[in-house]
């Protein structure tokens, strides 16, 4: 539970939500409804565990936050108490009202326990990541997407670490669920294309297999060969070699930006969202910082298909 002052509301109130929504109650020392409020609401933050944080703020203490969420919402009494989720107050309720109504209340807004989870045991993967432990944070991952089969940050990151290790066949199995969906979401249409170009280069039935010398001699017969070119650029992407890929697609953007439905115009968008960083988590009305390679390769997207 927190104590929210003028001095701390923007850390603890608005930046807080952003990773955990914050039920804020409004309360004063001589509202009787308040003291019977405050103990359930505390015995319910223990319960969720960590799904919500509780906040406290005396309206008589700090009345320029209280009249001010009171006027937003219309609200004229306490107890009064107003969730704030990624920076925003979203919802809230009058009164000393029963604990199973605050439930209903806060299963509106709260995430579930799978959830959490799942979440924990993702951001668990990333640090895990970047101290180089890639098998820890495979399964980290692996259990996030068990335990909670609906988040597809998770998902995505499980198949893109298996895809970055080679493990194809693991990875196709963890798409699998994702195939069933009428429409694939763009990052997974994403990891599909990578996957496909995987396949791509992969031999043949004969044994053969394509190379990168076959396409080099056709586009160097040809320049506007955009067969062989993109042949080359899925080729560069099996290998991971993803600035090449990306500067094979270029070419062909720049003498074709509509060639065969704008497949280079996709492709090179699918890699920018493949070799995308996790986005950091900020408040609302702020801008995550850009990864500088991406955003290299998004500008020089732009300055071909404005040109």
């Amino acid at each position: 539970m927190i104590d929210i002052t003028l001095e701390n509301f923007q850390a603890e109130l608005i930046e807080g939500s952003v990773a955990t929504p914050v039920l804020l109650d409004i309360w004063a020392e001589w509202c009787g409804p308040c003291k019977q409020l405050g103990p359930v609401l505390e015995k319910l933050e223990t319960e969720y565990a960590g799904r919500f944080t509780l906040a406290k703020l005396d309206a008589d203490k700090v009345p320029q936050i209280s009249s001010q969420l009171s006027e937003m919402f219309g609200v004229r009494s306490i107890p009064f108490c107003v969730m704030f989720k990624d920076g925003q107050p979203v919802d809230g309720f009058v009164g000393a009202i029963p604990a199973d109504k605050i439930r209903e209340f806060l299963d509106k807004h709260v995430p579930g326990a799978e959830e959490v989870e799942a979440a924990s045991e993702e951001a668990a993967a990333q640090e895990a990541l970047a101290e180089g432990d890639t098998e820890g944070a495979l399964e980290r991952l692996q259990h996030a997407v068990a335990t909670d089969p609906a988040n597809d940050d998770a998902r995505f990151d499980y198949i893109k670490l298996l895809l970055q290790q080679g493990r194809i066949d693991d990875a196709k199995v963890a798409f699998a669920p994702v195939i069933a969906k009428t429409t694939l979401v763009r990052r997974f249409d994403s990891l599909q294309r990578w996957m496909d170009a995987i396949d791509f280069a992969a031999p043949a039935a004969s044994g053969a297999a394509p190379s990168l010398a076959d396409f080099d001699a056709k586009i160097a017969a040809g320049k506007r060969d955009f067969d062989a070119r993109f042949g080359r650029a899925r080729l560069l992407m099996a290998e991971q070699r993803w600035t090449d890929a990306m500067d094979e697609l270029l070419e062909i953007l720049m003498r074709d930006k509509s060639w065969n439905e704008e497949l280079a115009r996709k492709t090179y968008i699918a890699i920018l969202d493949l070799i995308e960083p996790p986005k950091v988590k900020v408040a609302d009305g702020q801008i995550p910082p850009d990864d500088p390679l991406v955003a290299t390769y998004r500008r020089r997207l732009s300055s071909v298909v404005l040109s």
